[in-house]
């Protein structure tokens, strides 16, 4: 099963064949794969060339490396969405033919940081609502949500409520999101959010960072979402322009 050298840089080759293997079923969810020196055997390939396509299929959440353990081919994601997409958690949710649900860990009025100023211009705001939760697919905690919001908009007397935020929100302001600017980091060693979320302190999280905005381009929403990424899965379609 040795690499065919073709124009691309050989460790994305290696990539797209260990991506097929595991859609074949060689390497199967949840497995070890062969240790790199008889993986890098079996592909003919240097151990530097596979480290670094195993350090990149790791960054798309492919697989898990353990130091001194070995390698781990990750689990689908049960929830996928296409990043240019803009669904609520409770519309992913629901996609996945699953029932969601929302625990209100805290509400808080709060003073906005310069942070959170920059975040909302040219919007003026004096005080922020910010509303800490835990979003839930059949009872398992999936999400771990951090939404910021103007005081003046938020439906604090609907809260507590498992209907879509998108939902609440418009209902109560009358402000329809039209848009979102995202921005994805990938965290690990959460303990806080693992503990909220039930999961190990070692699962990978997929932190979206959102603005909303109306129609009209008022920032309306910011949210903090902690999605687990053995669960979600993102992707973007992207054109050649």
């Amino acid at each position: 099963m040795s690499i065919k050298t073709d124009s691309r840089h050989l460790y994305l080759q290696v990539i797209d064949q260990l991506k097929k293997d595991i859609e074949a079923g060689t390497y199967k969810e949840k497995e070890k794969l062969p240790s790199e020196f008889e993986l890098s055997k079996l592909l003919g390939i240097s151990r530097a060339t596979l480290r670094e396509a195993l350090r990149i299929l790791e960054e798309e959440n492919v697989v898990t490396r353990k130091h001194g353990v070995g390698t781990f081919v990750n689990a689908k994601p049960v929830f996928s969405s296409g990043i240019e997409q803009l669904f609520s958690v409770t519309e992913m949710i629901e996609r996945a033919g699953m029932k969601p649900g929302s625990t209100y860990l805290s509400t808080e009025i709060i003073e906005p940081t310069e942070d959170d100023r920059k975040q909302f211009h040219p919007r003026g705001i004096e005080e922020l609502a910010q509303i800490e939760r835990v979003r839930s697919a059949d009872g398992q905690p999936v999400v771990y949500c951090v939404d910021k919001l103007p005081k003046e908009l938020a439906p604090l007397q609907s809260l507590h409520q498992d209907d879509s935020f998108f939902q609440l929100l418009e209902d109560y302001s009358e402000k329809a999101i039209s848009y979102a600017v995202t921005f994805i980091e990938p965290l690990s060693n959460q303990e806080r959010i693992a503990s909220i979320l039930d999961c190990d302190q070692e699962q990978s999280l997929l932190l979206l960072k959102q603005m909303h905005y109306t129609e009209e381009d008022e920032p309306v929403l910011y949210s903090c979402n902690y999605f687990r990424a053995d669960l979600f899965g993102f992707h973007v379609l992207r054109k050649r322009v």
